[in-house]
């Protein structure tokens, strides 16, 4: 196996943890690749950027540094770190300064899919155990897709409100994965940030959890961001 030089940090969105990676992270780490997948406690956005940034600072190469869903607020914040040499946002949130989750889906589209959230206890978010595979991952195989309602992690409200101040894509090579079967963020608003941010992008047929059902496409996704963006060493005669 070659190594790479290239590093790959996984930002996971909220009502999830890092662990939905392992598909992305087994097939890029075959191919030689460092991974590093980022444990968000998701409570505060200014907590998953210093968690993400502490990733950053570990890996032993320039990061491409790849968000799901909320997930692409921290990276778009986090992003703005010299190591960071790409950003890849897949099925995520792409938001400009001043922009929160808590702003972007203020005005969905008409006829949009209601995300099935339940009201906040104690300052978290759920989404309703009944509705999550439908809404999140409805092509995810079902006993996991249950598995996933079950497990969710509580999101906090401070999270969703946190506002980027520095887009990271506004200087960095952006590459984006919409998501054309999602149900929690419509694919014309990913569409819509993905070209607002001047993404490479790449459309899938996949639901919300696009990244755990077809790991090999994301997978793609991060490669090509990597090999457009990062100067591989020139091996020695």
């Amino acid at each position: 196996m070659t190594d790479r030089a290239i590093s790959v940090v996984l930002v996971h969105g909220g009502f999830v943890d890092g662990s939905g990676w392992q598909g992305v992270h087994d097939i890029l780490a075959k191919d030689g690749y460092e991974v590093i997948v980022v444990q968000n406690p998701t409570i505060t956005l200014t907590d998953d950027i210093a968690y993400t940034k502490r990733a950053i600072a570990a890996a032993r190469h320039p990061v491409v540094l790849v968000g799901h869903s909320y997930g692409g607020v921290v990276i778009t914040e986090a992003g703005n770190d010299p190591r960071v040499a790409a950003l890849a946002y897949v099925a995520a949130f792409a938001p400009d300064a001043g922009e929160s989750v808590e702003t972007l889906i203020a005005n969905p589209p008409a006829g949009a899919p209601v995300p099935p959230i339940l009201p906040p206890t104690d300052g978290f978010l759920f989404l309703d155990k009944g509705k999550f595979a439908a809404s999140f991952a409805a092509d995810v195989e079902p006993s996991l897709a249950q598995f996933m309602a079950n497990s969710q992690v509580p999101w906090g409200l401070e999270a969703l409100a946190g506002k980027v101040t520095a887009p990271a894509w506004r200087s960095k090579p952006s590459h984006y994965l919409v998501a054309s079967d999602d149900h929690m963020i419509p694919p014309p608003a990913q569409r819509q940030m993905a070209q607002r941010a001047g993404a490479t992008i790449v459309e899938v047929p996949g639901s919300h959890a696009v990244y755990v059902s077809q790991p090999a496409a994301v997978a793609q996704l991060i490669k090509q961001a990597a090999e457009a963006n990062v100067q591989q060493p020139v091996p020695a005669e």
